[in-house]
């Protein structure tokens, strides 16, 4: 038969999927970022040629 209460790690456990789903979305949001730059730069030398 199983536990009762809370259990054991699930608070840590919680946690630690709040700050990784944080960093990928930084992550994320960086390269999206980084992307939109690069095109900025290939468009504005495009334009100029």
């Amino acid at each position: 038969m199983a536990k009762k209460g809370t259990p054991k790690n699930g608070k840590n456990k919680a946690k630690h999927t709040m700050l990784l789903k944080r960093k990928k979305d930084k992550l994320r949001d960086e390269k999206e970022t980084r992307a939109q730059k690069l095109k900025a730069i290939l468009k504005s030398t495009q334009d100029n040629n």
